[in-house]
């Protein structure tokens, strides 16, 4: 186990080949696309790739996972998924305003805290109509918008199964309704903040537990039209203060790739970029540990 939570600023780096990594509802399900074109990923959709991941204890992923996890299962529980009932859920976690007594020190000893994982690291919204008496606003772990580097291209067709569903529906076509980025590179930055530790019961362990997880998020979690996006790079860089002693943005300046031609139109594959597999010596003064969660083997 780990004993204390670091202050520490991530970044991932997403290929995206021939796959939809975020729909965007109002659009059809298109790719999720900035009026400059360049894609989008947002930090909901990456987020819930890990709850799905945890959420399954039977999976070989679970299995897999050191003992102090898949010993405890009851602890990593996930809160947030579709078809949560608020008012059960306000009703478990005993956060009513009759409570008079309820204060933040009970919260946090609470088995409602200890169950569930996903509330611990990334806060939660089911608490945002408790009144006085909710106490996780915000959780430790923030992801960002996932942006990619260059515009992207978007590849929208029809498909077609092999005998039409139902008689006289366009003879088993769905019109429109493979929309994919060709190529794109994403980067998603996240932080670790340990300042929020205290509100919502984060542990050391919890953020253990994620950056196992990262690697894995969409190997583990492949669709029909999300069938190859690769975590190329995933930067965890720990501060020697918990306060940070580097500002971020150098960090990802520093981290991202570069497209070594005609940056304002669509990469065709990896080989269009300046990978980076370092962190400048320059910027490693800084802090306390630079480590590529991708290429370390932890499971």
């Amino acid at each position: 186990m780990v004993d204390e939570i670091k202050r520490a600023t991530g970044l991932l780096v997403i290929e995206v080949v021939n796959s939809n990594p975020n729909g965007d509802p109002d659009r059809e399900s298109d790719p999720r696309q900035r009026e400059n074109g360049h894609g989008e990923i947002s930090p909901v959709s990456f987020k819930r790739k890990l709850r799905e991941l945890l959420e399954d204890h039977n999976s070989p992923f679970f299995a897999a996972l050191p003992e102090v996890y898949r010993n405890s299962p009851d602890n990593y529980q996930i809160l947030e998924h579709r078809g949560r009932d608020r008012g059960a859920i306000s009703k478990e976690m005993g956060a009513t305003k009759d409570n008079a007594k309820f204060n933040e020190r009970d919260f946090l000893n609470s088995e409602f805290v200890k169950k569930y994982w996903d509330a611990r690291i990334f806060g939660n919204t089911f608490l945002e109509s408790g009144g006085d008496k909710g106490f996780i606003k915000t959780g430790v772990v923030q992801f960002g918008m996932g942006i990619s580097i260059a515009p992207i291209h978007i590849i929208r067709q029809t498909n077609t199964n092999k005998a039409g569903v139902q008689k006289e529906k366009n003879s088993g076509m769905a019109p429109m309704s493979y929309r994919v980025v060709e190529h794109g590179i994403y980067t998603m930055p996240f932080f670790v903040n340990p300042n929020y530790a205290r509100k919502s019961g984060c542990t050391a362990d919890d953020i253990e537990l994620m950056k196992l997880m990262i690697p894995y998020a969409y190997d583990l979690n492949r669709s029909s039209v999300r069938p190859d996006v690769r975590i190329r790079h995933a930067w965890y860089i720990e501060h020697r203060s918990i306060l940070g002693s580097c500002p971020d943005y150098l960090l990802f300046e520093a981290l991202t790739p570069k497209k070594k031609d005609e940056p304002d139109e669509p990469s065709e594959s990896w080989l269009d970029y300046e990978d980076v597999d370092q962190l400048p010596d320059k910027l490693m003064e800084k802090v306390s540990s630079c480590n590529d969660l991708a290429k370390t083997p932890v499971l």
